[in-house]
């Protein structure tokens, strides 16, 4: 491989390479449109969401006006960058001959401030060869969903049909409008011709007749259309499946048990309900084999419509045992707010099937998940599980803390994704994965403790990848203490990652890693919760990002002080520190009475490389004194995510870039002059010594009467550092002369 096309960033031979070397396959024909281009190709180390292609005008066909958007819309032969193909050496591509939105750029020297106002998603640029104007080719996004969902594919069509009737064509694109997600109560219009063996039914005043299209299933994106299903069906006003019942012979039923707190039996039904007519089989197709139903007592055959009147749940038919000759409903459960077997109702099927042996536990657990409503993907990230400890295998001890032990094993089962084809069949992913096992001490007795640690963590984690994953509780057989089985991560802690690797690290990297932290920490906030005991080893290297653990463990809180989101975001400060710097806070110090007083007094730790003052004043705002004017965790996030779209390049229009961009340097230059030095600053941070009274784990803390605390005199006048040497030292003196108690 040629070293010179190895990106000097990522050290192979990234995306960006790769679109470099295409430069000179293409031009606009506008210095300007190319360098823009470029310049977001070259900022795709990893991410392609906003990458631009120039698009010849010959890949678009079908290009026509819509006068009520003064928009063009057309088809795009190529379609959007999916991944780059090693095998083919090119790139691979989605969503073939989709439509895209063409609109004019009106000044192709200002293109940034014409999409920065884009709420679609721009593809790239094309020019209309007889026009000569340059035109933006974007995506159709959805305002609610974020992105081209089945509203937008029907909206895109409207122009191509109409029934004639302007209340009628509202009236079913509005059906079509309110369809972002699912298509059960779409409407469409159906042209006559597509109808065919049309009968008229005397006795029961209806048309029937044969449809050959079939109903729409989903968006097919390889062909860009709606996939259908029983085609050629039959149709007529009375033609739903829904309250079809039949007759179910009872040896088509197996696993019957009798549930004695509801008294009924529950059993699994072979064959599953049914879905519709298969003309090429010319039977039946059914889907939910092996589902669980419930077996009710027909108490009056002769009266079987009031029975099934007063049931909630969904009848599929009637059967006979035949021992009794007693005639049963054959039921299922369908949750009251989804109206249908949602994944709540798979999992509160199962609860017969295990327990923890303790009722808060299996309490909890069950909470969880009863809330896990729907059919999406993603269970893990809503709801525990119990996990026997005989699934868990080669469980090593890794370490312990100021309130358990950690323990690292394998996972036979991996963490449930779906419970696929209805509630019988959990789909599962990462079989034998990693995870962490972390007890706490005497939680054999369920102590308060740790059902707040549980408690905490599982609110937390939901929809938040930067939040370690909790996936259930199972319980140690020889210590019988409970254990939270947790995501894994390689690399330990945050502070044993910055040991091993941090002179390898970036300006980029270092923002990249902050910004993992804040997102989780803001997450937290966002639901109400504080962390109560943010120090850097409880931050988690994970393979892509960083994540929080230990939700809730707070030596304050536990002896019953207020702990507030300010002192979350001082806590976050200190991280800030140790990332930019290597080094542990006040790593030369025992940490004591003597410490706390000093803090107290306005002591910070001080950086001993050269740090850009943005960064340095952000961190100096997360330590103020004054809790008050500690900024948010939303807006710390919102900052560290600017800086990270300025040092990639994506938005070189907004303001502060350059002064970033200057800082960094200046700061590059100054650190590596003092590589020359016997004990360069750069690599401080995996050659300290710490002090043999510095304590770095959790514990409860003690510290009566601490004086008021207060910032430095000079605190926002000295932008270099923290706080200055000057002051720093003036702090370095015997704490008992200070005569306080």
């Amino acid at each position: 491989m040629d070293s010179f096309n190895i990106c000097k960033k990522c050290n192979y031979v990234c995306d960006a390479i790769r679109f470099q070397q295409n430069f000179e396959n293409w031009t606009s024909g506008n210095d300007n449109i190319d360098s823009f281009i470029q310049d977001t190709q070259l900022s795709a180390h990893h991410l392609f969401y906003e990458v631009l292609e120039w698009i010849s005008y010959d890949r678009l066909y079908n290009i026509k006006y819509i006068t009520e958007k003064k928009i063009y819309r057309a088809n795009w032969f190529d379609r959007n960058i999916s991944y780059w193909n090693n095998e083919n050496q090119n790139w691979s591509r989605i969503n073939q001959n989709m439509i895209v939105t063409l609109k004019n750029l009106n000044d192709p020297k200002n293109i940034a401030l014409e999409l920065m106002n884009e709420i679609n998603k721009p593809y790239g640029i094309t020019q209309n060869p007889v026009t000569k104007f340059y035109m933006v080719v974007l995506s159709d996004k959805c305002k609610k969903c974020n992105f081209i969902c089945h509203a937008i594919h029907f909206q895109q069509n409207f122009e191509n049909w109409t029934s004639g009737n302007d209340n009628i064509d509202s009236f079913i694109q509005d059906t079509q409008l309110s369809a972002h997600h699912f298509l059960y109560e779409v409407l469409e219009w159906i042209s006559y011709d597509r109808l065919y063996n049309i009968k008229y039914i005397t006795e029961k005043k209806i048309y029937r007749a044969n449809w050959f299209d079939g109903n729409i299933s989903y968006w097919n994106n390889e062909n860009q259309n709606w996939s259908r299903i029983n085609q050629n069906t039959q149709l007529s006003a009375h033609h739903f499946l829904y309250e079809v019942l039949e007759w179910i012979s009872y040896d088509r039923l197996y696993n019957i048990k009798y549930i004695t707190e509801k008294k009924i039996y529950r059993a699994n039904w072979f064959d599953g309900n049914i879905s519709y007519w298969n003309n090429e089989n010319q039977n039946w197709s059914r889907i939910n084999q092996n589902m669980i139903v419930t077996l009710k007592n027909l108490n009056d055959p002769k009266n079987i419509t009031l029975e099934l009147m007063n049931e909630i749940n969904k009848s599929c038919g009637i059967t006979q045992n035949p021992k009794t000759k007693i005639y049963i409903m054959v039921l299922y459960d369908e949750c009251k707010k989804c109206n249908y077997a949602c994944n709540a109702i798979c999992f509160q099927q199962n609860f017969v099937n295990w327990t923890s042996n303790n009722e808060i536990i299996d309490k909890f657990i069950q909470d969880t998940q009863l809330l896990a409503h729907g059919k999406e993907f993603g269970l893990f990230k809503k709801v525990l599980e119990w996990i026997p400890y005989d699934r868990l295998y080669d469980i090593k001890y890794i370490a312990k803390g100021g309130f358990g032990k950690v323990y690292r094993a394998n996972w036979i089962d991996g963490y449930i994704i779906n419970n696929e084809s209805g509630c019988w069949n959990r789909y599962r992913y990462k079989e034998n994965m990693f995870v962490a096992l972390k007890s706490l001490n005497n939680s054999k007795n369920v102590t308060l403790e740790f059902i707040n640690e549980i408690t905490l963590h599982n609110r937390g984690k939901i929809n938040n990848s930067f939040i370690i994953g909790f996936y259930g509780i199972t319980q140690d057989p020889v210590t019988k203490n409970y254990m939270m089985v947790l995501d894994y991560a390689e690399e330990g802690s945050l502070r044993n990652y910055l040991d091993k690797e941090y002179d390898k690290l970036n300006w980029d990297e270092k923002i990249d890693h902050m910004y993992d932290v804040t997102n989780g920490l803001e997450h937290i906030h966002e639901n109400e919760l504080i962390h109560r005991d943010l120090h850097i080893g409880n931050i988690l290297k994970l393979k892509f990002n960083i994540a929080i653990t230990d939700m809730g463990l707070s030596p304050e809180v536990l002896r019953g002080q207020n702990y507030t989101k300010a002192a979350d975001v001082y806590s976050f400060g200190i991280i800030m520190y140790e990332i930019i710097s290597g080094l542990p806070p006040y790593y030369d110090s025992g940490h004591d009475k003597n410490l706390a007083i000093k803090i107290c007094k306005g002591l910070r730790p001080r950086f001993n490389i050269k740090v850009p003052q943005l960064i340095v004043y952000l961190i100096k705002r997360c330590l103020d004194a004054n809790s008050l004017n500690r900024p948010i965790a939303r807006e710390i996030k919102d900052t560290l995510h600017e800086w990270q779209s300025q040092l990639a390049k994506l938005h070189k229009w907004r303001y502060g870039l350059a002064e970033l961009r200057a800082q960094i340097q200046e700061a590059n230059i100054i650190n590596n002059s003092s590589s020359n030095n016997s004990t360069p600053s750069s690599s401080l941070g995996s050659s300290y010594k710490t002090h043999s009274e510095a304590v770095y784990t959790s514990r409860l803390l003690n510290f009566n009467n601490l004086p008021e605390p207060k910032n430095s005199d000079d605190y926002y006048e000295q932008n270099d550092n923290i706080i200055s040497a000057e002051f720093s030292e003036s702090l370095q003196i015997d704490i008992s002369q200070l005569n306080i108690n």
